[in-house]
């Protein structure tokens, strides 16, 4: 029989843990928290120092007994949850429950699930710390105030169902500026001038307008290109100055929990939801350090292993031994994020999805890269005369590939390119005074365009840049705003719904402080502040408590009643002939008839792709899963005798190959039962 018993919080990483500790030990999940806040009341005490009422979760009491069952007579119980504030929140709940002395050494944790590291941190069991615990309550507590009270006031004045969470509508905020920002833009004209010029040697390439003499020169409307054109056209374009300089170019830092979600959005499409998810069963069996970190630092055993790595596969002089600096205001608790081996890329096909394997490739190349050789090229600039007119024309030859060879950052937009260095473009051989033959000049109107919305990506990286939230926070906080209907995505970006309008012109106008970008990052500071024993949770609460409710008293009969109006379509309402309008619901959008309740008729808002049916060729829907994943099914694919297709699946047809149509005819039965 076990002697000992380990408690983590997943049973995915109690099997991996398992392995590693023998039969001498026993591991079981708490799956999660166990102890929370009541759900149906405020649960908190604010004459009383913000005594917080906890209670056992809503279906907790089976899984708290039979924990309590398997430590029982055990000679040692150790709390090994996730190793980041929620974690010591957990550990502190298991620890009263199991009524473990408060000086019993009984906290382990570990950056990665690996046998060394697991042993390693049984061997240095701590205390629990309750500063790290007390920076928990304090944000669960001041998030409780924020949204239990404000809550219910969207409620009475807008609708049912709205929530105003403390981060929530601050990023909210910052997504309806960006929204302002555009509404208000003004493009302005300008042009663009290039020629495409001729060398001794019969090559081409292109050379774009600076200025004149004097300097640059802004082509603000078709009078000044033309005027240009006129005085150029068919003259001698003469070579005055080449300038040819090495440069540089260093690999990125390993992953954050923020770069990671902002670089697999942009090169995957994946919500920060997702990753985090796929990162989180990655973690959980073993094959990558813990996801959530703002750190960069690296272990001197991770770069070890790098370093055999690199030299073995590349070459030594693919390696170069860097020290990346973490920011001031990051936590640094934990490593960046990385492989926890450098051989297991295979098992990892083997184990997981295509998009576990996708991320886990990405982590993998990231990591190595930040321990790579700078990339070398050599940058030229040709400055071109005609009529006392300067063109300007750039190329780069990469002589060395360093980092580059494994890992390319991937941009927001995919057609931006470095500032500098266009690894496709090189300009062929030319020299001083040489004459080039002008064959085509062109000349273009554009506009400026305004700032673009935020994706998931963009947005995460303005939080962690304004200091809102922390790593633990970024994707519930979207995922919120997403299915409170505050804000849509639109392709990969996120656009502020009427609601969201709404409820964020309540929060401005009247809880000034929840909406301030500075305030909000001054909380996660005194936060911190917490967690490092600097400052009193109960103090921080207090200071904030007294002037907020203060704030609400006045307000309640100040703000103004709402009323949402429905967006109204050209589908007729078979029953009574209304026009139908479109409304929300747990499940998303649906059209309703307007003359409720005489006429109760609702349907589905279905919409279709212009590809047909593989199958049968008629029109194919698309339709979301209770997780709100889009699968497409043809229409035929009903109960009705009459019309029967299997057609079914989660890829759009014509993207799909014949391994992934045959894994979702698998599935077709589970899904449809959903939908319907």
């Amino acid at each position: 029989m076990a002697k000992k018993l380990v408690i983590v919080e997943s049973p995915s990483k109690a099997k991996t843990i398992k392995k590693y500790l023998g039969k001498d030990y026993e591991v079981i999940a708490s799956e999660g928290h166990i102890i929370d806040l009541p759900a149906s009341r405020f649960g908190v005490d604010t004459e009383n120092d913000f005594k917080a009422e906890y209670i056992k979760m809503k279906g907790k009491a089976g899984l708290i007994k039979e924990i309590k069952s398997e430590a029982k007579g055990k000679e040692k119980v150790y709390l090994a949850t996730d190793p980041d504030r929620e974690g010591e929140a957990i550990a502190w709940h298991l620890r009263n429950e199991l009524k473990i002395d408060s000086n019993e050494k009984c906290r382990i944790e570990f950056n990665e699930i690996t046998e060394s590291a697991v042993k390693q941190a049984i061997k240095k069991p701590r205390v629990l710390d309750m500063d790290i615990v007390n920076a928990q309550q304090a944000r669960r507590i001041l998030d409780r105030i924020v949204g239990y009270k404000i809550s219910p006031l969207l409620w009475k004045k807008v609708k049912r169902g709205l929530s105003a969470g403390r981060v929530q509508s601050v990023t909210l905020r910052m997504i309806m500026d960006r929204e302002f920002e555009i509404r208000n833009f003004h493009p302005e004209e300008y042009w663009t001038l290039e020629a495409l010029l001729e060398n001794k040697e019969k090559k081409d390439f292109t050379a774009k307008f600076y200025g004149d003499l004097k300097g640059k020169i802004e082509l603000k409307d078709e009078k000044t290109v033309k005027g240009i054109v006129k005085k150029i056209e068919g003259k001698d374009y003469i070579v005055t100055d080449i300038k040819t300089t090495e440069k540089t170019k260093n690999p990125p830092p390993p992953f954050t929990t923020s770069s990671l979600e902002q670089d697999a959005s942009r090169r995957f499409g994946f919500g920060v939801k997702k990753t985090m998810m796929l990162a989180q069963h990655l973690y959980e069996a073993g094959y990558i350090t813990y996801m959530r970190t703002d750190s960069v630092r690296i272990s001197d055993d991770a770069i070890k292993m790098a370093k055999g790595y690199i030299c073995s596969t590349y070459g030594e002089n693919y390696y170069f031994a860097r020290k990346y600096k973490t920011k001031e205001s990051a936590q640094d608790a934990h490593e960046a994020i990385r492989p926890t081996h450098l051989d297991d890329l295979s098992n990892v096909q083997k184990e997981f999805s295509n998009d576990e394997v996708k991320l886990y490739t990405l982590i993998f190349n990231r990591f190595l890269a930040s321990l790579m050789s700078s990339m070398i090229y050599d940058f030229t600039k040709v400055n071109i005369n005609v009529q006392d007119y300067i063109f300007n024309a750039t190329g780069s030859v990469i002589k060395f590939d360093g980092f580059m060879v494994l890992y390319k950052e991937a941009k927001e937009d995919e057609k931006a390119k470095d500032e500098d260095l266009e690894e496709e473009e090189s300009l062929p051989k030319l020299s001083i005074k040489e004459v080039l033959k002008e064959k085509k000049l062109n000349f273009t109107q554009k506009f400026t365009e305004p700032p673009s919305r935020y994706s998931e990506a963009t947005l995460v990286k303005a939080m962690e840049e304004k200091g809102i939230g922390r790593p633990s926070t970024y994707a519930p906080t979207i995922s919120t705003l997403i299915d409170r209907f505050y804000v849509e995505k639109e392709g990969r970006h996120l656009v502020p719904t009427q609601i969201g309008e709404i409820v964020n012109d309540i929060m401005i106008n009247n809880f000034e402080d929840i909406v301030d970008i500075k305030f909000t990052a001054n909380m996660e500071e005194k936060l911190d502040n917490i967690a490092e024993g600097k400052e009193s949770y109960i103090t921080m609460l207090k200071d904030f408590y007294n002037p907020f409710i203060n704030n609400l008293e006045k307000v309640q009969d100040k703000i103004k009643k709402v009323k949402l109006e429905d967006e109204v379509t050209d589908e007729i309402c078979e029953l009574c002939g209304r026009n139908m309008v479109i409304k929300r619901g747990r499940f998303g959008e649906f059209l309703a008839c307007p003359g409720y309740p005489e006429c109760k008729n609702t349907k589905p808002i279905v919409t279709s792709i212009k590809e047909p049916c593989p199958i049968c060729g008629s029109k194919v829907l698309i339709k979301k899963s209770k997780s709100k994943r889009v699968f497409y099914v043809c229409e035929n694919n009903t109960n009705d005798e009459n019309k029967k297709c299997d057609y079914i699946s989660w890829n759009k047809p014509g993207l799909k190959d014949k391994t992934k149509e045959k894994k979702t005819k698998k599935v077709s039965k589970r899904i449809t039962k959903k939908s319907r």
